[in-house]
């Protein structure tokens, strides 16, 4: 039987790769996440109460906890994080303390004896210092191998992407020091279902619900490569399974997908039938003007490519959230 941990399973990411996993024959899936930015909804409960699985509601933080766990793990996967633009900006601090900690607790506690292997989620935004200080030709599609640049250590933003480019290093030498197999996922601009409310696509989806007109948006001539989250859990898997991604940071994404913000707002209207004037604001100070991953190492290493496109996935998005809008407000 395969035994994994996956942090933060009640959260976005996590709980889809949580889902998944636990859907495979002879998996045992322990999910660790206290549900400090969420509760614990329908769909997680569902996925908690499934034979395999145990979920630990658990702060990762505390130091204490680790001793709940027994026995080897095959495999652990680390999703545990504050993300989200809006707490970058509003709670920097608790980003930094949640994501270092956690991080930082977990690698102390794991060892060859007891871990089989460790993956670390990363994220494109370790290098969004270098794309905005050096020519995007020369770094896009961005390669594993880019430059990790901070370029403004008073911008708030940076408490994600710098506890993501401090975590890169301390899974790297932790882990070699320990002898631990590990495997860095850096993804970028996933979306799905329950990906909460503080994202791009769901704060489109809420102003739509609203009928808010005109329509204001922040930026828009930013381009962003979107990844469906089916596509990036399995990815995750298949690097983990994977022996030629011991050892290596995997970017995982869809560069096919590359959209200007303004036509992705485009879209979300045409799938909603509303179509009200559209009012843009400046974009948030250290966002990039432009992000797309190049993902032929995951497809040289392991053969796997996404394959889900905006036009399949985002109609199924968009009509989740109207479903749960209408629920938050009693309108059903």
């Amino acid at each position: 039987m395969r035994r994994i941990i996956v942090t933060d399973g009640g959260g976005f990411i996590g709980y889809h790769l949580a889902d998944y996993l636990s859907r495979q024959a002879d998996t045992q899936i322990t999910i660790i996440d206290n549900h400090s930015r969420g509760t614990a909804d329908e769909m997680f409960s569902k996925l908690a109460a499934r034979e395999n699985v145990i979920a630990l509601n658990e702060d990762m933080t505390q130091k204490n906890f680790y001793g709940k766990l027994s026995g080897r793990y095959d495999e652990i996967y680390h999703l545990a994080a504050i993300n989200g633009t809006k707490n970058f900006y509003e709670q920097p601090y608790e980003v930094l303390r949640v994501n270092l900690l956690s991080l930082i607790n977990i690698l102390e506690w794991c060892t060859v004896e007891n871990c089989g292997a460790f993956l670390f989620s990363s994220s494109s935004e370790t290098y969004a210092g270098t794309i905005n200080r050096f020519p995007t030709e020369k770094f896009i599609p961005s390669a594993e191998n880019i430059p990790l640049t901070v370029d403004d250590v008073f911008n708030p933003r940076w408490s994600y992407g710098g506890s993501k480019i401090a975590g890169e290093l301390l899974t790297i030498n932790y882990c070699r020091s320990r002898g631990v197999p590990f495997k860095i996922v850096r993804y970028h601009n996933v979306y799905g279902v329950r990906m909460g409310f503080d994202h791009v696509l769901p704060e489109f989806f809420k102003r739509v619900h609203d009928k808010v007109n005109p329509f204001p948006i922040f930026g828009g001539q930013e381009t962003r490569a979107f990844c469906a989250v089916e596509d990036a859990v399995r990815a995750t898997e298949v690097v983990m399974l994977s022996d030629r991604c011991t050892d290596e940071i995997i970017h995982v994404g869809n560069g096919t997908q590359e959209i200007k913000i303004l036509d992705l707002l485009a879209l979300v209207f045409d799938i909603a039938n509303f179509y009200p004037a559209v009012e843009v604001h400046e974009a948030p100070q250290g966002s990039v003007m432009r992000r797309c991953p190049d993902t032929r190492k995951l497809f040289s290493l392991t053969g796997f490519e996404a394959r889900i496109t905006l036009e399949e996935s985002l109609p199924k998005m968009y009509h989740w959230y109207e479903k749960k809008y209408r629920e938050l407000d009693g309108t059903r």
